[in-house]
Formats: structure tokens, C-alpha cells, sequence
């Protein structure tokens, strides 16, 4: 099990997408469009638009852990996947996104987030989240898992488990009616019930999803909670915890997206986009 603590391995080019597939508007220019409202689904046909995105999200996703294996590089489970989604007729949501060089993220033992897939063969114990998102039908619908390759130790184990079961424990808190700040204190409930220890970052957070590929709300995972807004039905938002084994130092590395912890704590996150029903929320991407 090797650390991710600079920039060590080769990044390939980036893959296109087929100009006759439809593409955010940050496609070409690299700058999204700053959305200020959240994204409430009105029509059946606006839920649906979501579901079949989510849906392709979740197939994809499912394909990368079957690549995530010993030998395998996250640059190779990108261009596989990659592939499978210009292939449905969709666009890889990360693919230059502020200039983001890859079409899914991968974040391997102590990278929290947006880890740039690349040359480096997976090893047996490590620990990968892979982050898919896929842009189809004019909405995008985002999902992430941490999955072990190899065989992977009990602390590591323990850890994945525990970030998969914060995350359902926060969406099993949502509803109309519900504030925000519900999701936060769900999730310290439910860490605090393992005994693990391990610790929930601030500082990564959720959001809004829809037609645009970031909107509010702003979902915090862990406190001081900041956003109180009210859950509406049809609204749609993602929760994707990081959980790490301990409370890391942590900087950017200089490719200005792989954000790494400094004193070996691993992290794994789990994420779904959901929508606000009259009877909770639906997990669009299960």
C-alpha cells in the first residue's frame, strides 16, 4: 500500500467526447455556470431525465469496481469508463471541468477527493474511491464508492464500512420539511455509535445537481453547519461523506485537485444523488 504524496506518476492526454453527444456548457471553455438556485425536479419528465442519468452513473460506476484489481492503473479504469459513457451517449461530467484533465476521479488510500486517475498500478491493500459522474439528457447524476483491492486490511475494512454507513445514515434523516443541517448530525450519530475513532471531514461537502453540475444547496457533512435550507420535494442534491482514520493535515497537491492527507491517514467516501419525496428521498443512483 503506497501514499499518494506528490505528483510522482504520469497523467495520460485527455480523451474527447463526440461532438454529436450533448455537453455542458463548460465542454469547451472549462468555466461552468455559476448556479444560484437549487435544482427541484417539477415534472415527471424532469425526474425521470434525472433517473436515467443517475442510473447510467450507477452501471458505470459498477463497471469501475470491477476494474479496481492489483495491476490495474486508475489511468486504464478511466479510459475504460470513459468509454462506456460516450458509448451511452453521455459526457463525463469531471472532463475539463475547470479544467480537469480526466473523465472520473480516483482517489487512492490517503487522497480525500479529486485524485487525478494515472499511471500508477493499484497494489494489493490499497483503498480507491472512484467519483463518476455522467452528463445525459441535459442533467447530470453523480455517485461515488470506496472499494478494496486485494486484500485490504481490518482498520481499512472498517473505514470503507463506516463512510457507506454515514452516508445512508444522512439520507435516511432527509425529507421534505427537513432542514440541511439534519444530514451533519445524522452522521455524527452514526460515527459516533462504531467506536472507530475515525473522524468525518468538514470540509468536502455535497451539493446540488441537476441541469448544472454544481448548484446550492451546499451540503455539510460535518459541523458548524452553515446551510439551514428547507428540503422541498423534487429537490435534488448529493451526499458523499469523507471519512479518514484520524484528523489529517492536509494540502492540494500542485496539479491543484488532489487533495492528500500528510500524516498517512487513509479516507474513503461514499456518495448518492438523491431527490426529496413526499416520503423521504430516493436514492436516484441505487
Amino acid at each position: 500500500m503506497a501514499l499518494h504524496l506528490d505528483c510522482f506518476s504520469q497523467v495520460s492526454p485527455q480523451k474527447t467526447v463526440p461532438d454529436t453527444i450533448l455537453q455542458p456548457e463548460y465542454a469547451v471553455t472549462s468555466i461552468p455556470t455559476r448556479a444560484t438556485q437549487p435544482m427541484v425536479c417539477s415534472t415527471p419528465e424532469d425526474v425521470e431525465r434525472m433517473r436515467r442519468a443517475c442510473q447510467l452513473a450507477k452501471a458505470v460506476l459498477s463497471h469501475g469496481r470491477e476494474l479496481c484489481k492489483v495491476g490495474v492503473s486508475t489511468d486504464e479504469i478511466d479510459a475504460a469508463l470513459h468509454d462506456m459513457i460516450v458509448k451511452a451517449g453521455a459526457y463525463p461530467s469531471p472532463l475539463n471541468y475547470r479544467n480537469f484533465p480526466k473523465s472520473i476521479c480516483t482517489s487512492v488510500n490517503n487522497v480525500l477527493v479529486h485524485g487525478i486517475p494515472d499511471s500508477r498500478p493499484l497494489e494489493n491493500g490499497d483503498i480507491v474511491s472512484v467519483d463518476v459522474t455522467v452528463y445525459l439528457d441535459g442533467v447530470h447524476g453523480d455517485t461515488c464508492a470506496t472499494f478494496a483491492v486485494g486484500d485490504v486490511d481490518e482498520e481499512g475494512q472498517r473505514l470503507i464500512s463506516a463512510a457507506k454507513a454515514c452516508m445512508e445514515a444522512a439520507i435516511a434523516a432527509c425529507g421534505v420539511g427537513e432542514l440541511m443541517n439534519v444530514i451533519p448530525v445524522a452522521i455524527a450519530s452514526e460515527l459516533a455509535g462504531t467506536g472507530t475513532g475515525f473522524y468525518v471531514s468538514p470540509t468536502i461537502t455535497g451539493h446540488g445537481v441537476g441541469e448544472f453540475f454544481h448548484t446550492p444547496p451546499t451540503v455539510y457533512h460535518a459541523g458548524p453547519v452553515l446551510e439551514t435550507m428547507e428540503m422541498v420535494e423534487g429537490m435534488t442534491f448529493t451526499i458523499e461523506p469523507v471519512v479518514t482514520t484520524g484528523i489529517p493535515p492536509y494540502r492540494t497537491l500542485r496539479d491543484g485537485w488532489t487533495l492528500v492527507s500528510l500524516n498517512h491517514c487513509r479516507a474513503a467516501q461514499f456518495e448518492h444523488t438523491i431527490i426529496i419525496k413526499k416520503d423521504g428521498a430516493e436514492i436516484l443512483t441505487a
